[in-house]
């Protein structure tokens, strides 16, 4: 497992062993994110399904995830 210099909270950390999407998003998350700040996301990312009762088989739900997920790593998008 290769350690990266997190964009989360700006400490060098083991990262992820693999990416978690396999898309282009799920390789800037392996490559910038620690796996504990990812841990961090997961907990947030289930607040995020109960409160807002998605359904994670819905398209909709994921791209708001997506959305949510590059947001709290990233900053929010540009326009």
């Amino acid at each position: 497992m290769a350690t990266v210099a997190c964009v989360k909270c700006g400490e060098t950390r083991d990262g992820l062993a693999m990416p978690p999407f396999g898309n282009e998003l799920g390789q800037r998350v392996q490559a910038s994110v620690c796996s504990v700040c990812w841990g961090e996301w997961l907990k947030h990312q289930t607040a995020l399904i109960n409160h807002y009762a998605l359904n994670v088989l819905d398209p909709k739900a994921k791209t708001f995830l997506y959305e949510q997920l590059e947001e709290y790593f990233f900053g929010p998008p540009t326009p």
